[in-house]
């Protein structure tokens, strides 16, 4: 097989993925089951609770932070998907990603109000981030579990989701730090 049929069958498989994914959606993810209505909430509670309680005096700080929590949750997820690792069965749309209410919403606003508590009241950041990230990885991913929404598949754990959310926080603060001394440099 030749590059150009190898390319068309890449894309023949894309569209007949997307087909199923459409599909099942139709039957048992649309706005007519409950998991729909839960996944919304999901994506829509933690951003109303952000308007009410983000500090606007550092919002382009914060909300960087949350931004790379979540491009880098994004990317981690679908990667998990992708190799069947970790599987969403329940989504608000078949072309969106399958996490997002999570990736998006729940975790980015849990750790960037996480960010902001700790660095208003000069907390230990590293400490309160293990106890969220524990919380998320063995309390949230366990109750999303058991309501049927998330498969843990290939050896996958919650255990592994810990670790995952602790590298990429980690990395997120990383890159808020290095922002903020660009900043500072550019004022001098």
């Amino acid at each position: 097989m030749d590059y150009k049929q190898q390319w068309e069958r890449i894309v023949e498989k894309k569209v007949e993925l997307h087909s199923a994914y459409s599909s099942y959606w139709n039957q048992y993810s649309d706005f007519g089951n409950w998991q729909f209505w839960l996944v919304l909430a999901l994506l829509l509670l933690p951003l109303l609770l952000l308007v009410f309680t983000v500090d606007r005096k550092r919002i382009f700080e914060i909300f960087f932070f949350g931004y790379t929590v979540h491009i880098l949750w994004e990317y981690a997820d679908i990667a998990l998907g992708h190799s069947g690792f970790f599987v969403h069965k329940y989504f608000l749309l078949p072309v969106i990603p399958n996490a997002t209410n999570v990736t998006a919403s729940v975790l980015p606003v849990g750790f960037l109000l996480l960010y902001q508590y700790c660095t208003n009241h000069k907390k230990n950041f590293f400490f309160y981030t293990i106890l969220l990230s524990a919380v998320f990885a063995f309390g949230f991913a366990s109750f999303e579990r058991y309501l049927g929404l998330v498969e843990l598949k290939k050896g996958m754990n919650q255990f592994y989701l810990f670790l995952i959310d602790l590298v990429i926080v980690f990395i997120a603060y990383g890159f808020t730090k290095l922002l903020l001394k660009v900043r500072d440099r550019a004022r001098l």
